[in-house]
């Protein structure tokens, strides 16, 4: 299998499988000098972390990162970082009766035509066990980009729809984010959340979500014209999560209903600064960063693994149905908000590094 790595100068190659013995991570191009510990890491593989509320898997792994090279005494030394992360809760036995079914909606299909390997242990190297490995180089990319650009550098993700039910974003509040389990950013939809999620796990079922992220902090100038627009790389670092299906980048798809008057982000002057009066274009104008707050959003689908009864064919083409067993998520869009951030830290330090490179004066 090719193309495990993500990133241009900044870069990062993820391995392991869901059930195997670990998984991990090399992380290349991080500048030398920069103090990173184990624990700015662990922080926020933390978030990502299944196991921490009835909303999520009952899989119970602690995600203990292991840094093995590339920092020494507590500073990066500008070689690469190798990290590993040991899997201690795998069941493959939930497995056993299904390992010859393609599961709808999963990639099991595609990956067995392609590859010729049915790795039914939890999905293999198709599950999303992979992306703690992303989380944990957006974590060094994190602690970078805030030595270089300061404390007002920030990233923070959020649930912003959960299934049927959206929130209210004008009531977008950061403080409340991290203190419930949705990592939804409306006090006022909370108990209804939680209800509705209860109700969809308690039938089989799975939903979707939306999750946005806002970066705060970034410089004009990050991106280019054409073929390396800052958009362009963040929407293709979204796709890459399991089970997104879309992304938006500020007004995104819904531009489409504006007038000309409605889209354009009017600019006024005020002291040295420019001052925007909205923010459709999400930060990003022409591929590059215009210096306002950065605005992504993507869709989850619902998680594929449900108890409900679906037909499928098995790998030798024949019909069959399938239900399936295990601990899976109700929703795989509540732990994508860490991985959206991570991938977010990851791109923007690429193209600050490349920036860097090409127009430091």
């Amino acid at each position: 299998m090719s193309f495990n790595t993500f990133g241009k100068l900044f870069r990062f190659t993820t391995w392991g499988e869901s059930h195997g013995p670990a998984i991990g991570c090399v992380v290349d191009g991080c500048p030398p000098n920069i103090n990173i510990k184990e624990k700015d890491i662990q922080t926020e593989l933390n978030k990502r972390r299944p196991g921490q509320s009835k909303f999520t898997t009952q899989r119970k792994e602690d995600d203990k990162v292991n840094i093995l090279s590339g920092i020494f005494e507590g500073k990066t030394t500008g070689t690469p970082i190798s990290m590993i992360i040991y899997n201690k809760d795998m069941r493959s036995r939930d497995y056993e009766t299904i390992k010859n079914k393609f599961r709808p909606g999963h990639a099991d299909y595609t990956y067995f035509k392609k590859y010729g390997i049915r790795d039914y242990r939890g999905g293999g190297r198709q599950s999303a066990r992979e992306t703690a490995s992303r989380v944990a180089a957006g974590a060094i990319a994190k602690k970078i980009l805030e030595n270089k650009l300061g404390k007002k550098y920030k990233v923070i993700g959020a649930v912003t729809q959960l299934g049927i039910l959206g929130c209210d974003t004008k009531n977008w509040s950061d403080k409340l984010i991290n203190k419930n389990p949705f990592f939804c950013p409306d006090k006022s939809i909370l108990k209804l959340w939680e209800k509705y999620l209860l109700g969809i796990r308690k039938s089989g079922s799975s939903c979707g979500a939306i999750i946005e992220i806002r970066a705060r902090g970034v410089p004009v100038g990050l991106g280019a014209p054409i073929y390396s627009k800052l958009d362009m790389d963040l929407t293709s670092a979204m796709m890459s999560i399991n089970a997104v299906k879309g992304v938006n980048i500020g007004s995104g798809m819904n531009s489409a209903f504006l007038t000309g008057e409605e889209n354009s982000d009017e600019i006024f002057q005020k002291g040295k600064i420019p001052t925007f009066k909205s923010n459709n274009a999400g930060g990003i104008l022409g591929g590059i960063s215009s210096g306002q707050e950065i605005k992504v959003s993507f869709a989850v689908k619902p998680t594929s693994s449900i108890l409900s009864s679906r037909k499928t064919i098995d790998k030798f083409g024949k019909n069959t149905s399938i239900s399936v067993k295990g601990r899976h998520d109700p929703c795989v869009g509540i732990r994508a908000v860490p991985i959206g951030e991570a991938m977010t830290h990851c791109v923007i330090l690429d193209h600050y590094l490349m920036n860097k490179a090409q127009c430091e004066k």
